[in-house]
C-alpha cells in the first residue's frame, strides 16, 4: 500500500491510445508513462496487457489498469468481464478499474455480482470504481471498492446533463460527502488549475489524459480557437 499512498494529493496521467488513433501502440505508451513520469506525474492509468506490460518496464509508478472492450450484449465496455480482469492481473495493474455504472454487464451481470465474483477470486486486488452519478458511486463505495472515480460522468445515459465542474465542481463535492473511500477524479479535467482545485476540493487523486497524452486533440483545440474568427 505504500506505493498506493503514492498517489495521494497528486497527478495521475492517463496514457492510452485507441486502435483508431495515431499513437496507438505498446512501445508509444510506455514512453508516454516515461515522459510523464519525468514530468511529475505520481501514477498512471493505462488500457490492455501489452500496454500495461509495456508501462511496468519503463517506469515504477502505481498503474490502474482497464480493457476497453466492446460486448454485443451491454454498453459497458471498460474491464466488462472476467476475462479483462485475469489479464489485469497477470499484467501485474496496481489498480485495476472497471465500469460501476448501474448498466448490466455482458451476459446480464449485475455489478455486485461481479464484483463479489472479482473478490472472491482475487481477494487482495485494489479496485476503482468507474462512476458515472451520485447514486452509482454511493453504491460502488457500499459494495467496497477502494477507490471511487468521476471517470464516467457525462458518458452514459444517465450522466449526459451533468457537468463535472458546474458551480466550482459541485458533482465531486456530493461523492466526496457521501462516500467513506477516497475519490479519484477523472473526466473533463484539461487545465492545471482545474487540477489543482479538485484536490483542495478533498480527491484523493486527479487523472488528467487527453489535454497531456493525445496530441490530436490538443491540436484541434488550437486549430479551433485560431479559426474561430475567420
Amino acid at each position: 500500500m505504500k506505493k498506493i499512498e503514492s498517489i495521494r494529493g497528486n497527478l495521475i496521467v492517463s496514457c492510452q491510445a485507441l486502435p483508431d488513433e495515431p499513437l496507438h501502440s505498446s512501445f508509444i505508451m510506455g514512453r508516454m508513462a516515461v515522459a510523464a513520469q519525468e514530468g511529475g506525474a505520481a501514477g498512471i492509468r493505462a488500457n490492455t496487457y501489452n500496454d500495461i506490460v509495456e508501462i511496468k518496464k519503463m517506469i515504477d509508478l502505481p498503474v490502474i489498469g482497464i480493457v476497453k472492450r466492446d460486448y454485443n450484449d451491454s454498453s459497458v465496455y471498460i474491464t466488462a468481464t472476467m476475462k479483462e480482469i485475469d489479464e489485469l492481473v497477470k499484467a501485474k495493474a496496481d489498480i485495476i478499474a472497471l465500469d460501476a455504472t448501474n448498466n448490466i454487464r455482458p451476459k446480464g451481470k449485475s455489478l455486485e455480482s461481479f464484483f463479489n465474483s472479482i473478490k472472491t477470486k482475487y481477494p487482495d486486488q485494489l479496485l476503482m470504481a468507474d462512476c458515472s452519478t451520485i447514486e452509482e458511486c454511493i453504491f460502488a463505495d457500499k459494495l467496497g471498492f477502494d477507490f471511487i472515480g468521476t471517470t464516467l460522468v457525462g458518458y452514459t445515459e444517465q450522466s449526459k446533463t451533468i457537468k463535472i465542474e458546474a458551480n466550482d465542481f459541485e458533482f465531486i463535492r456530493k461523492t466526496i460527502d457521501n462516500v467513506s473511500h477516497p475519490v479519484i477524479a477523472e473526466g473533463n479535467i484539461d487545465t492545471p488549475e482545474k487540477a489543482k482545485r479538485i484536490l483542495e476540493l478533498g480527491c484523493y487523486s486527479v487523472v488528467v489524459g487527453s489535454i497531456i497524452t493525445r496530441p490530436q486533440i490538443i491540436t484541434k483545440r488550437f486549430v479551433s480557437t485560431i479559426t474561430a474568427n475567420y
